[in-house]
């Protein structure tokens, strides 16, 4: 297996890409894509001519537009009567004449059947063996609960109907006193809340007066409570921990030719060329006859002459008759619509406009919002003398390690001895310890 030489751990370095640094890769490196040369073929550019178009084309030359007359209809010839007789025979039954039917006899040889004289016993062994009992009927033990219904008319009314009469609008006395006399005593229009929550008088509110800016005499510091707080201290600029990394250089010359085109070389190919059949035309003449202009052949053929005559229908004189026994028998009945059932409105609506005022807009009164004070004392700051601690555990505990050579990278690696190479192409090596243990078991 070849190793990459890049260590496991990167502190300093942290990437997702993956290592693309391998054997093959060192040894083919890429080189320098050139770009195709351009082609030596002229543009084709089109190429407008200077003589102008004209605007008519081929059909406007050649198919010149007729005037178009309306077609002329010829008048129907009135239908003369013949005397003669209508010949009702076809070519199909002078050419194809009917040939007497004979019944072909069959060819299978008989085979004879013994058919017995006595008649058959149609009775089976079910009905045979299993013979009704002669009990008389059992009666049905349940009740005659069928549905029996009544003689009497339907009424078409609903239950609704007959348990919920409407008896009309409900009469009801008023509690309000007849003759109310007006009494010269004030009113009093004291209420728990008038009595209980007695308004205040409101103070003025405070009202900030702002002063004049006044610029300040004393020079400005340029410190901030950062720079106050937070001092510097003395210390020494952090190392690289990152271990030293040598590049791998190899002085052997990149080989420009592959194992596929060392083994697998083009065979030589000579073009192959055909030459195509010269055509020659057939000397006969086609013949353009087909068989059934050959062999079908109508001697005494002729038109069929249509054998119907004209009906002339007359027009009689009387009234067309328009009824019919739908319209007698069912008569549509004189049925008039019934008006639906609505019930006297019992609310009445008070003929002042509605306030649209609340209780909430009416009694709660917006006042004015107090500011109050923030009691929180003012921050000075922590101020610490101590020095800080610079030691981590990654600095302590995780040291530098020296850096491995790959041994793939070596042309005969130490401490191994070359064995053989595998069918893939692959070189095996052992170690020298196990090969000199093989030697002396030999």
């Amino acid at each position: 297996c070849h190793r990459c030489p890049h260590l496991p751990t990167r502190p300093y370095e942290r990437s997702e890409k993956p290592c693309m640094l391998s054997e093959y890769v060192e040894q083919y490196p890429i080189h320098p894509v050139t770009p195709p040369r351009d082609s030596f073929k002229p543009k084709e550019v089109y190429k407008m001519a200077q003589i102008p178009m004209e605007g008519i084309s081929t059909t406007k030359k050649d198919y010149i537009a007729h005037e178009v007359l309306p077609q002329r209809l010829k008048p129907p010839q009135k239908p003369i009567k013949s005397d003669d007789s209508m010949d009702l025979t076809s070519t199909y039954k002078q050419d194809y004449n009917s040939y007497p039917i004979s019944q072909v006899p069959p060819c299978l040889p008989r085979v004879m059947r013994h058919i017995p004289s006595t008649k058959m016993d149609t009775i089976s062994t079910y009905n045979d063996d299993y013979v009704l009992w002669n009990e008389p009927k059992t009666e049905m033990i349940r009740p005659d609960d069928r549905f029996h219904p009544s003689e009497e008319k339907f009424d078409l009314t609903t239950v609704v109907q007959d348990d919920y009469l409407y008896r009309g609008p409900v009469a009801t006395q008023s509690c309000k006193p007849r003759n109310l006399q007006k009494s010269k005593t004030p009113f009093e229009n004291i209420t728990n809340y008038r009595v209980n929550y007695v308004p205040h008088s409101l103070e003025k509110p405070y009202v900030h007066k702002y002063e004049k800016y006044k610029v300040n005499e004393v020079p400005f510091d340029g410190l901030t409570t950062h720079k106050v707080s937070y001092k510097r201290l003395a210390g020494q600029p952090a190392k690289l921990a990152k271990p030293y990394q040598p590049k791998l250089l190899h002085d052997l010359p990149f080989s420009s030719t592959t194992e596929f085109q060392e083994k697998y070389q083009a065979w030589p190919q000579p073009p192959f060329t055909k030459e195509p059949d010269v055509y020659l035309p057939p000397l006969e003449k086609m013949d353009l006859h087909t068989t059934t202009q050959m062999h079908y052949k109508y001697p005494n053929g002729k038109p069929a002459k249509m054998c119907r005559s004209f009906l002339q229908l007359k027009k009689s004189t009387e009234p067309f008759n328009s009824s019919s026994m739908m319209k007698e028998d069912y008569k549509p009945w004189l049925c008039k619509r019934l008006k639906p059932i609505t019930h006297a409105p019992e609310l009445t609506f008070p003929a002042q406009p509605m306030d649209c005022l609340t209780t909430f807009q009416n009694h709660y009164v917006h006042h004015p919002l107090t500011v109050t004070k923030s009691y929180k004392p003012s921050w000075s700051g922590p101020k610490h003398n101590t020095l800080l601690d610079d030691k981590t555990v990654y600095a302590t505990s995780y040291t530098p390690k020296a850096i491995v050579k790959c041994l793939a990278s070596y042309k005969d690696p130490p401490g191994y001895v070359f064995e053989g190479s595998d069918a893939d192409g692959h070189n095996l090596y052992l170690p020298a310890s196990k090969s000199k243990c093989l030697q002396g078991d030999h």
